[in-house]
């Protein structure tokens, strides 16, 4: 079997198809990852042959999320030019990623979707008590299915109506069912299949750097990991009041956010690393927008949460995780005293327990080998094969309650 991966090459959708694509090639499959300049490092890292995106007409920015409505006729061309040199029988790619479904229409291969942690589209039944905001689905539903039609009419693809085409052959979502609306029943072709965890490793000393400092502060440790804004608040308000003078100290990692704005004073660690979870394993809380990476790497780790979206995605895997009772909401402003609220989310032993115990069952889903297991099925042109009953439970290890 050949496969060509084709995500963004963003790492929260560039991650998840490494982990997808490793286990395949140990499985005995010819796997060739196609992305933006950025990917080249993480991609061979994992030991999978990179193709640059530029070497097949593609600009820049062809593979970027912050582009993702912009490029896909660049993604669609270096694609279908890619896929034809390696001989590729199926695509896999990530959710955003139009030009990879109308490449594999237009090469007569089917294409896998790496989704995030929760569905978000319309469900195919159920859920009619959600409500409307802030999980948008019907909105973004429509939003994104006239991106995809505006797309074919650019490529000059014949229109298409019905049959989820956002879905492609399986949709893989990476998180737990308690993370869709109660009731709901997903589309038939869209699989819980677990987070799909990988990687970089750390440098050993930026890491050592950063642990260090931490154990010379010596307050219980706050993971926060900053999403875009949207054109909301700043965050840095709110962090320096929370992280200056009182019980806890904080690693900000800026992720795809700019302007860092710590105070004089502030107990702040500020990076930007192509990795999270040692940190995570530091920490005892993780405070985010809502985005994918965080919260899986935080509730495989038995984390609880502290969520503020903003926009996008956000606020509908904000919103999941607080239903499910692994966070609780965080203010974007100051009319709640932040210090006030992040002691009460870290000494709910409730919440930590449930982030645990979901934790668990994320880590025993062994979401890379089920990935796995529907993309040689769809590849052979078979039923997905049901989930294989395991336990593989992960150390959760409850940090002290700050005084």
């Amino acid at each position: 079997m050949k496969v060509l991966l084709c995500p963004l090459s963003d790492p929260g959708y560039l991650y998840p198809a490494i982990a997808i694509g490793s286990e395949l090639r140990r499985r005995g499959a010819d796997v060739h990852v196609l992305g933006g300049g950025a990917a080249r490092a993480p991609v061979t890292g994992a030991g999978l042959p990179f193709l640059a995106a530029r070497d097949y007409g593609a600009r820049p920015a062809a593979f970027s999320v912050a582009r993702w409505m912009r490029e896909e006729t660049g993604q669609h061309h270096a694609i279908l030019r890619a896929a034809r040199e390696v001989g590729a029988g199926l695509l896999l790619t990530s959710v955003l990623c139009h030009g990879a479904l109308l490449a594999g229409e237009r090469l007569d291969l089917p294409v896998v979707v790496a989704g995030l942690a929760a569905h978000l589209w319309e469900y195919r039944s159920g859920g009619g008590a959600e409500p409307a905001l802030p999980a948008a689905r019907l909105w973004r539903s429509r939003e994104m299915l006239a991106a995809y039609r505006r797309s074919r009419e650019r490529l000059g693809l014949a229109p298409r109506d019905g049959g989820h085409p956002l879905l492609g052959a399986a949709l893989l979502l990476r998180g737990d069912p308690v993370l869709e609306f109660p009731g709901a029943v997903l589309p038939e072709r869209a699989h819980h299949v677990g987070p799909c965890s990988w990687e970089p490793a750390p440098d050993p000393d930026g890491l050592a750097r950063i642990l260090d400092r931490l154990a010379r502060v010596g307050k219980p440790v706050v993971y926060v990991h900053l999403g875009r804004i949207f054109g909301g608040t700043s965050p840095w308000p709110r962090l320096n009041a929370a992280f200056t003078g009182g019980p806890f100290q904080a690693v900000v990692e800026l992720g795809r956010s700019r302007d860092p704005q710590p105070a004089p004073g502030a107990d702040l660690v500020v990076v930007r690393e192509p990795w999270m979870g040692p940190l995570i394993e530091r920490a005892g809380l993780v405070l985010t927008s809502g985005t994918s990476a965080p919260v899986l790497n935080a509730l495989l780790r038995g984390r609880p949460l502290g969520v503020s979206p903003a926009g996008s995605e956000q606020p509908l895997l904000a919103g999941a995780c607080v239903r499910a009772g692994v966070a609780a909401g965080v203010p974007d402003d100051l009319d709640r005293d932040p210090v006030e609220v992040l002691v009460s989310v870290w000494r709910d032993r409730g919440r930590r327990a449930r982030a645990a115990e979901i934790g668990r069952r994320l880590a025993a889903a062994d979401g890379g080998g089920r990935a796995a297991d529907i993309v040689q099925a769809v590849a052979a042109g078979r039923p997905v094969p049901l989930p294989g009953a395991g336990e593989a439970p992960v150390p959760c290890e409850t940090p002290v309650s700050p005084g």
